[in-house]
């Protein structure tokens, strides 16, 4: 009837425009930090991704996949890749933007790294430090990554994962995370990035897309990979030993995943209320379009990983091992 397929059309307008009137863009560090603390405070997101805030790796070419366990083989496939695996038990590693711990709490309890998780949300740190067991050798503290306290040369190892996109000042990151670094030590960092304009400038269609998905989830920038690399190898610390590669395929499968998984356990989100429900519905847009970004090629989950340049390096390549 065309009075039904008139309603529906109209509905569909008015949700797409309170879907884009309703934005949360970057301001500055302080906005990053309230969208996570209403997102852990809200409890929504640790529902149905458990304690990881970040992509599950499926394979490649990808395979089945628990939704959950996904997030932690991704942990586990950045440290063989990057050869974490083989520091000894003790090294000193910081994990930059840890959210709620998940990964930190993995690399202090499966390879035995005493590890420092900073996040700029209050609130995500408190939950870091409620879950994760007195036992552990993981501490928590809440911290901007462009302005960290801790002398140079401190860590062994310094993680980074999915962060980097709520970060404006790209070059102060790649030099804070070298900084930090022992001479020899290893940075191991996965990123969203987008494709490099220069080779291939967005379509007008991809550019919209880009802004919708900057100000949906308050990113301050998507670096290309080939940006990424130079940040890091300008860096006055010294950067040797880059290596890189593209996980998007095997990533990808986490972006229809995670709207599956509300269907799966609509518990989860059901017993929070309906502020939870609409809340919910309210991120599928901006999970589709990621996909999309994803499928199209102009967005890519990069992983990266190098070292410190100076005196204590042993000067070989750390062995690079591509997605499986």
């Amino acid at each position: 009837m065309p009075w039904l397929l008139l309603l529906v059309s109209g509905a569909l307008v008015l949700v797409l425009c309170a879907y884009l009137a309703a934005r949360r863009p970057y301001r500055s560090p302080q906005s990053v930090a309230a969208n996570y603390d209403h997102w852990t405070r809200d409890g929504l997101l640790e529902r149905l991704w458990g304690d990881h805030i970040h992509l599950g790796y499926y394979g490649d070419p990808p395979q089945p996949q628990d939704f959950r366990a996904s997030k932690a083989r991704l942990v586990h496939e950045m440290v063989q890749w990057a050869g974490l695996h083989r520091l000894p038990p003790g090294s000193r590693v910081l994990d930059v933007g840890c959210g709620i711990g998940g990964s930190a709490r993995i690399l202090a309890r499966d390879y035995g790294f005493d590890v420092l998780g900073i996040s700029i949300s209050s609130q995500q740190i408190d939950r870091a430090r409620a879950l994760t067991p007195a036992h552990l050798p993981c501490r928590f503290a809440v911290m901007d990554a462009l302005a960290m306290p801790m002398a140079d040369g401190c860590f062994d190892a310094v993680w980074t994962v999915e962060a980097a996109p709520h970060i404006a000042n790209k070059q102060c990151f790649a030099n804070e995370l070298l900084r930090l670094l022992k001479p020899g030590g290893r940075l191991v960092m996965a990123d969203w990035n987008q494709r490099d304009p220069r080779r291939q400038p967005p379509s007008r269609l991809e550019q919209m897309v880009l802004n919708i998905l900057l100000t949906q989830w308050g990113h301050a920038a998507f670096a290309s990979m080939e940006a990424v690399q130079e940040h890091l190898q300008a860096s006055p610390s010294g950067c040797i030993n880059l290596h890189s590669a593209d996980w998007s395929r095997a990533t990808l499968p986490a972006w229809p995943e995670a709207i599956r998984e509300g269907f799966r356990r609509p518990w989860a989100v059901l017993s929070l209320g309906p502020a939870a429900v609409v809340q919910g519905l309210r991120e599928v847009p901006t999970i589709l379009l990621m996909a999309w970004a994803w499928r199209r090629g102009l967005l890519r989950f990069g992983v990266f990983c190098a070292e410190r340049a100076g005196s204590g390096g042993d000067g070989r390549s750390i062995a690079h091992r591509p997605s499986r």
